[in-house]
């Protein structure tokens, strides 16, 4: 079995993995969820809702040539603004917590987890146009910043600042990897730090977040949720208190089932588990990159760089924000927490990576073929001339 093959193997086994804990934990921690409405497996069930259609995502997206997307990319581009788009009309928007994240048209679902695959298809299918596109000012530098900017601009006032950091940092990933010059990149990394910042502190919530981080004992109220994670994290200690009798989760800890449920992990399974987690988004990331790196084409590659910054990038920025390394954000553990739409959205991006190994596959089986025949007919010739 090559390392191919063997990449594409793991990484199906490591998400499988990581959605039976995302599973088992909600089954912990749903019953004391506000939104539970009295019933120990409402969330539960619903996850699993999800957590079908996911799968016959991820099996459609694995059947169908990636090469559709980059065809019909600015058809999800469109399609994605018109969406976020709805997230500010009344009556269509749904608020939770202060933020218009949401939009109800028969099924609740966040048009920003949509956006994500959108901002990625573009860029990548522009860079994929020309390679000489990376090295130029206008077109390697501003032109793909001006396409992920549109979607950035609609998704920071919802008001979500971690999706709208995820999709900057990932276009800048995939602008790197293209072959943007970095003299471009590196001061507008610091300029976006720095209007990040600047918006922080204009906004008052956000502002309390950032103090909190510096100063937790002033900013009590902010820094809340923050110090119950450390807690329950330090309260499980290597082996944990067993499953089912954490007691962050009751009430203590605010998200425990979202956006916190990483602490809950650490607190009922212990440190062993938690470092699993690690490793296995570790394991996502370097099959990931081995699937992306054996693509068909330039597009294939960049697209399958874009998904796996992207997973990858959220899930780092959970772990540090629940282990207090990072400003506190609302963003959930990949594969793990509840939420539906984030949960299809990462199984469309493992079907898509599944695509790019299959049609990779597929080429290298067609190069062998075509290398057999070419021995072939040269072996005639000589028999021939003999």
């Amino acid at each position: 079995m090559n390392a191919h093959r063997t990449s594409v193997y793991f990484l199906v086994v490591t998400v499988i993995g990581l959605i039976v804990l995302g599973l088992v934990m909600l089954s912990s921690t749903s019953a004391y969820a506000p939104e539970s409405h009295g019933s120990a497996l409402f969330l539960l069930k619903r996850q699993v809702l999800w957590l079908g259609i996911g799968v016959v995502v991820c099996a459609v997206a694995a059947a169908l040539d990636y090469h559709l997307l980059e065809k019909t990319w600015w058809i999800w581009f469109v399609l994605s603004v018109f969406l976020l788009a709805l997230c500010f009309v009344p009556h269509i928007c749904h608020r939770i917590n202060g933020s218009r994240r949401w939009i109800n048209i028969g099924v609740t679902f966040q048009p920003s987890e949509f956006a994500k695959l959108a901002a990625i298809a573009a860029v990548a299918w522009w860079f994929a146009r020309d390679e000489a596109y990376a090295r130029q000012f206008w077109r390697g530098y501003v032109a793909p910043l001006i396409a992920a900017g549109i979607l950035m601009a609609l998704i920071a006032p919802e008001v979500d600042m971690g999706t709208t950091a995820l999709i900057g940092a990932t276009t800048f990933l995939l602008m790197f990897v293209a072959g943007t010059r970095l003299y471009y990149l590196l001061p507008t990394v610091a300029f976006g730090f720095a209007v990040l910042i600047y918006v922080a502190v204009k906004m008052p919530q956000r502002f309390g977040r950032l103090m909190a981080f510096w100063y937790p004992d002033k900013y009590p109220a902010e820094a809340y949720q923050t110090v119950q994670g450390l807690i329950a994290l330090g309260s499980g200690g290597v082996e944990g208190l067993g499953l089912g009798n954490g007691r962050q989760k009751m009430m203590y800890l605010p998200f425990a089932h979202t956006d916190f449920i990483f602490p809950v992990v650490g607190e009922e399974l212990g440190l062993r588990i938690t470092l699993a987690i690690v490793f296995a988004y570790i394991i996502f990331i370097l099959c990931g990159a081995t699937v992306a790196l054996r693509a068909r084409d330039r597009f294939g590659m960049l697209l399958g760089f874009g998904i796996v910054g992207i997973i990858a990038l959220q899930a780092a920025v959970n772990i540090g924000v629940t282990t207090a390394l990072l400003p506190n954000k609302g963003l959930p553990l990949p594969f793990i927490s509840y939420g539906g739409s984030n949960l299809v959205f990462c199984l469309l991006g493992v079907g898509i990576l599944i695509n790019i190994y299959r049609q990779g596959l597929n080429e290298g089986e067609e190069h062998k073929k075509k290398t057999i025949m070419s021995v072939h007919l040269t072996n005639s010739r000589r028999v021939v001339r003999l």
